[in-house]
């Protein structure tokens, strides 16, 4: 199995910055892409960021220019960097990694999740 654990979440001002971080363990031969996903109260779950090994990166609209992803492949580490955060960014962050076991087969895996809450 693989186990995603986030850290980073938080109580912030709006225009102030948060960093979550996201670390992947277990039978892991190759990690592909990882990515941050959000889900605000009575919302669908919507991806916010996601990276490819080689670094291709890709963000909803509503966060670029404020939100960068990158990832440590050798600690298969993802961090979502959130600067000018809104009140409307509030929500529940989960981290997604999809790759490869190191015995067989393909895995998705999903972290705990961690609340960002943004004040105005």
């Amino acid at each position: 199995q693989v186990q995603l654990v986030e850290s980073g979440g938080g109580l912030v001002q709006a225009g102030g910055s948060l960093r979550l971080s996201c670390a992947a363990s277990g039978l892991i031969f190759s990690i592909n892409a990882m990515g941050w996903y959000r889900q605000a109260p009575g919302k669908q779950r919507e991806l916010v960021a996601s990276i490819t090994t080689s670094g291709r990166t890709n963000y909803v609209d509503s966060v670029k220019g404020r939100f960068t992803i990158s990832r440590d492949n050798a600690r298969n580490t993802v961090y979502l960097q959130m600067n000018s955060l809104r009140p409307e960014d509030t929500a529940a962050y989960y981290c997604n990694a999809e790759g490869v076991y190191r015995t067989y087969g393909s895995f998705t895996s999903w972290g705990q999740g961690t609340q960002v809450t943004v004040s105005s």
